[in-house]
């Protein structure tokens, strides 16, 4: 088992030897602070890009979501006229081929597998680099009509300035002890949002009343809402032979099946699984894990769902096997097990309106002649 996993794991359980590495984070802590005041006063320099930046980033290490709703507010962009763009630092990636243009024919050992999941999704214009300024500048090179360029996961990039900040907050996974890394999951102090644009992800049936941190209750219509719809299941590999599509039957509800995930938070996507029909049996690996053919055919007996994050990469995988050989019985029977679960950002209402009052105050039109039904 990996540290990574290892140190997940104990943040989910909270386990009480995390507080030995209290010292540690008050040093984090303090670190971050300096970072951040020596920005603010301009003891370290930013890049303002020629158009605006909107953030979307959290605070927290795992994932919240935040994948799923870029390409929910790019898809509504789009077909509300606005020309946006994306840019991520490539986690995962060859950064020695960076800054790079993302497209659907992109790599993930290139460019990193969210960049990939995106340009597939969305057909966006993209550009990854750990230096913002350079992805920004290739991508303005490459599209210069852009209107709003979007930054996945830049919160802490503080060497970018931005013109809007959504920082997305799992509100069921929770903060964990409410201590910053290592001890526990937390990038900032929970101090960082307040006054901020906070999108809360939640289960789809959440009571849509929060106590703040003050006591007070905060209602629906006072707060930026999310949450993620499981779509139909799909096959991850279209087979070649007429014997491979005869075996590849879609799962059954109640039936059992594997989970493989290398996501920041792969008990979301158990729970999910869980919560349409499946008898789960979850096998979590590291965030952005590479995985092997080998290693996935250790799961017999039941099909094998993966998400769309390491979809991505296992098609590639199959990609790049196939080229230079033939499927032996083994792999083919693998493949007939493969599935992907598509997961959509369904966004409040009120968060389509605040999105769309920030970009009006930012001049960027939006057309509001497109019904908000036929968006969703």
């Amino acid at each position: 088992m990996s540290i990574e996993t290892t140190i997940t794991r104990a943040w989910q359980r909270q386990a009480v030897w995390l507080w030995l590495l209290l010292p540690i984070s008050w040093l984090y802590g303090f670190i971050t602070m300096l970072r951040r005041q020596a920005f603010r006063i301009g003891l370290l320099s930013s890049y303002r890009a020629p158009i605006p930046v909107m953030v979307i980033g959290n605070i927290s290490v795992g994932g919240s979501g935040k994948t799923p709703l870029i390409i929910a507010l790019v898809t509504y962009l789009q077909k509300k006229g606005v020309k946006v763009g994306v840019i991520s630092r490539g986690y995962g990636g060859d950064t020695s081929q960076m800054p790079a243009l993302v497209s659907t024919t992109s790599l993930p050992h290139v460019v990193g597998d969210e960049p990939c999941l995106i340009a597939h999704m969305t057909g966006a214009a993209m550009a990854v680099c750990p230096n913002r300024q350079q992805a920004i500048a290739t991508l303005l090179h490459a599209e210069p009509n852009l209107q709003l360029i979007i930054a996945d996961d830049g919160l802490q990039h503080y060497a970018l300035e931005r013109d809007i900040e959504w920082i997305v907050v799992d509100a069921v996974r929770g903060f964990g002890n409410e201590q910053l890394l290592p001890t526990g999951f937390l990038r900032e102090p929970l101090s960082r949002l307040e006054g901020a644009n906070v999108i809360y992800h939640e289960k789809p049936d959440a009571d849509l009343t929060r106590t703040s941190r003050s006591g007070s209750k905060i209602q629906s219509a006072d707060r930026l809402t999310m949450h993620l719809q499981a779509d139909e299941l799909q096959r991850l590999w279209t087979p070649t032979s007429n014997d491979a599509q005869s075996n590849n039957i879609k799962p059954a509800n109640n039936s059992r099946v594997h989970a493989v995930s290398g996501i920041g938070y792969p008990q979301r996507f158990f729970d999910t699984l869980e919560s349409i029909g499946f008898e789960v049996i979850g096998h979590p690996y590291p965030d952005h894990y590479d995985f092997s053919l080998a290693e996935l055919s250790q799961y017999g007996d039941h099909p094998i769902i993966v998400t769309s994050k390491d979809a991505v990469k296992i098609r590639a995988l199959l990609a790049d096997y196939t080229a230079t050989q033939v499927l032996s019985e083994k792999y083919v029977e693998l493949i007939s097990r493969l599935w992907v679960l598509p997961v959509t950002a369904i966004l409040s209402e009120n968060s389509y309106n605040n999105l769309d009052e920030q970009l009006k105050a930012l001049g960027i039109r939006i057309d509001h002649d497109i019904h908000m039904s036929a968006l969703l």
